[in-house]
């Protein structure tokens, strides 16, 4: 299985960084608290001293977002999302602990992760614009299809794990308790972004492997570098 973004999105936004992690072992019983709580006082303090539309990380989003002709206000890349749930609530619902986590660095970062169930993906997951057959399962158990050109989250049997590049995971592939082997995607636009995205990625490794106990394997993906491969498991 692999992971890449269609040469079609390496054109459209060439400053695009993208961190992946893959790893197996992952289990529901971990208690990530203790790593929560610094993750999100740094996201709280820097909200403090203003609303997320202004950090530089989500305004590099919702000017990709204008580029794709979604209106950046309407459709919001999910570490804005976050960002807003946690400035309104003073903190962020608990899913799974990986999932927790991921939403946790996302807010510190203020950069999007998407954290995928491999048991849900058919085959290579590819970064590209839909042709509109694509069909996408809600967390609420309904069937869409998203509209050609959005940016999705596509593997081989033409399922979207993600909509308009909002990093929102499908019902497919969302992290459940029985989840053991996940896919991490983080990707980020701004200025800077190579050096924070590879940050996130040691830091979300060097967590697995204090809480979870298992190894993990990473790349930061380029144009010139833009293809991930996962193992194939054997039995």
């Amino acid at each position: 299985m692999r992971f890449r973004h269609s040469p079609e999105i390496w054109s459209s936004f060439p400053e695009l960084t993208c961190g992946v992690l893959h790893a197996t072992g992952i289990t529901a019983d971990t208690d990530v608290t203790p790593r929560l709580a610094g993750h999100l006082d740094v996201a709280r303090d820097r909200l403090a001293a203003g609303p997320e539309g202004g950090f530089p990380e989500i305004q590099a989003w919702r000017r990709a977002f204008a580029r794709m002709g979604c209106p950046p206000t309407r459709y919001r890349c999910a570490a804005e999302s976050l960002l807003r749930r946690l400035r309104r609530d003073g903190d962020l619902p608990r899913l799974h602990p990986l999932v927790d986590l991921g939403n946790a660095l996302s807010v510190r970062y203020a950069v999007p992760v998407a954290v995928l169930d491999l048991a849900g993906v058919d085959g290579d997951l590819i970064v590209r614009p839909a042709d509109g057959t694509e069909s996408y399962l809600t967390l609420g158990g309904e069937w869409e299809h998203p509209a050609p050109g959005e940016v999705v989250f596509a593997d081989r049997g033409g399922h979207a794990h993600a909509r308009r590049w909002c990093h929102r995971q499908s019902g497919a592939s969302a992290v459940r308790a029985g989840t053991a082997e996940i896919l991490v995607v983080i990707e980020a636009m701004h200025a800077g972004a190579a050096p924070t995205v590879r940050r996130m990625v040691d830091e979300l490794a060097a967590a697995l492997a204090e809480q979870w106990g298992v190894p993990s394997r990473t790349g930061v993906l380029t144009s010139q570098a833009p293809e991930f491969a996962v193992p194939v498991r054997t039995a």
